[in-house]
């Protein structure tokens, strides 16, 4: 029977996706590439690498720039710990490797951000280290084809789908292999309706044959989502709007947003006008210029219910003028997807 790798690669070779990154060998790129499509669809994915890319050429070029700088390019891709450590990353590399990207698997993976599959990806890519990639489409592809029921989120199932990928690995190209397999479960094997008709596997499909494909790759529960409520007060005042920057924890740590009360249930404005917190921010005199129920933003194992209330104020308060900036001036700012939607409609 012809190996799994050569079948795989043979598909790749007529049907892979053509894609920037795939026409270098430079490990900084194939690492940006890998950390920007992480939780992002390769659509949108794409044109964020290549400003990246035309922006910071290099791990130097990343390293010396500003988080403010690197958040707001990074701005509307969501999950910004990724930037974060991105930009943490780049400013090790600099420091420690001279601006040389690491060429050991121990060494890049102990780089912020980057776990087991990120490392194999850049290493196999890059320097041809026969280290297998597992991503979901790994999961998928090789769950389905070999019909394990080892739930994938488990320490023992991540064990068992490493040395399963590991003993396909084709380690002459270890780099193609890696993007086929994965390729392949993005446009063939895929979680909804996969193309088992044309699936050059389907012979050996082992979840095919029993009739299980759309019970694999198995998990084992997923994580309660937690509804939340966001009261966001967009304050301006001749000429000034009142912007402050998340601090560490919780999410969106590092970007700007409108003062912001959170509630435990729904709250109106007379709810919230009743706080101490609402007065800190507003004071006494103030007009309602507009009322905006944002659409629910769902976060990984969040949902946000979000208003917006913009308001006219004749003088700031002290906690407010101590973080206003200039109104023409808003749009510099790396501010989450949710606040990037509703100035989107205020414009």
């Amino acid at each position: 029977m012809e190996p799994l790798h050569e079948i795989l690669l043979d598909w790749y070779d007529r049907e892979g996706r053509d894609l920037p990154w795939r026409h270098t060998r430079d490990p900084y790129r194939i690492w940006l590439s890998e950390v920007i499509l992480q939780q992002t669809r390769v659509a949108q994915g794409t044109d964020y690498y290549l400003r990246f890319t035309a922006r910071f050429p290099n791990a130097g070029a990343l390293a010396a720039a500003s988080e403010d700088e690197v958040l707001k390019l990074w701005q509307g891709l969501g999950y910004y710990s990724r930037a974060r450590n991105l930009h943490a990353a780049a400013k090790r590399i600099a420091q420690e490797f001279g601006g040389r990207f690491p060429a050991t698997f121990d060494a890049v993976r102990a780089l912020p951000g980057v776990g087991d599959y990120t490392a194999a990806a850049i290493c196999s890519a890059a320097y041809d280290l026969p280290c297998a990639a597992v991503d979901g489409n790994v999961y998928r592809v090789l769950s389905r084809l070999f019909d394990v029921d080892e739930p994938i989120d488990t320490t023992a199932g991540k064990r068992t789908f490493a040395e399963l990928a590991q003993t396909q690995l084709d380690t002459a190209r270890p780099g193609r292999y890696n993007q086929a397999i994965m390729d392949f479960g993005a446009t063939v094997c895929t979680p909804a309706q996969p193309r088992c008709g044309a699936c050059p596997l389907s012979d050996r499909c082992l979840a095919l044959a029993a009739g299980t494909v759309a019970e694999r790759p198995v998990k084992r529960g997923a994580a309660r989502v937690r509804d939340r409520w966001f009261h966001y007060l967009h304050l301006t005042c001749a000429g000034r709007v009142v912007l402050r920057k998340r601090g560490p924890g919780d999410i969106w740590q590092g970007l700007y947003e409108f003062p912001l009360i959170e509630t435990g249930a729904p709250a109106d404005l007379a709810q919230l006008s009743a706080s101490a917190e609402f007065g800190e921010w507003v004071g006494d005199a103030w007009t309602l210029r507009r009322t905006v129920t944002m659409s629910a933003h769902q976060l990984s194992h969040q949902r946000l219910h979000a208003v917006v209330y913009r308001l006219d104020v004749p003088q700031l308060t002290p906690r407010a003028a101590a973080c206003a900036v200039d109104a023409a001036s808003l749009g510099d700012y790396a501010v989450p997807r949710l606040l990037e939607r509703y100035l989107e409609q205020d414009d």
